[in-house]
């Protein structure tokens, strides 16, 4: 037996905030919220299903140094740059990694600056 990937857990200055960015990113829902002001989320399943939760948790100050993780989201529903359009309009931003002119994917930060991946290829939204 193996472990499964169930929950990733962001530190956050707004978790409500950041939390309602990804879940417009990944049409995700909230599914729980703690008394110290966590707000996890995910899909309609909720934790222990298929796809892993997201837990924004509050911090006073973020950590300092290069994030050694960061999330790769692909679309779903539309081509890459109708997603890349999508993203920027609910509040991403660019940013440059030195990934160059030919990558493939565009790497973006969420309204807190944490880095992500839109990836190029679509997958099926199950």
């Amino acid at each position: 037996m193996a472990c499964r990937f169930s929950e990733l857990v962001v530190d956050s200055r707004d978790p409500e905030s950041l939390a309602a960015f990804w879940a417009a990113v990944l049409d995700y829902r909230v599914v729980g919220r703690e008394d110290d002001g966590a707000v996890e989320i995910g899909p309609e399943a909720g934790f222990g299903g298929v796809a892993p939760t997201l837990v924004f948790v509050p911090v006073a100050e973020p950590t300092p140094g290069k994030v050694r993780l960061h999330i790769d989201v692909s679309p779903t529903d539309r081509d890459q740059d109708a997603e890349l359009q999508r993203l920027l309009e609910l509040g991403a931003a660019p940013a440059d990694v030195g990934q160059g002119p030919g990558a493939t994917w565009h790497v973006l930060t969420d309204p807190e600056g944490n880095e992500f991946c839109l990836l190029r290829r679509r997958l099926d939204p199950a």
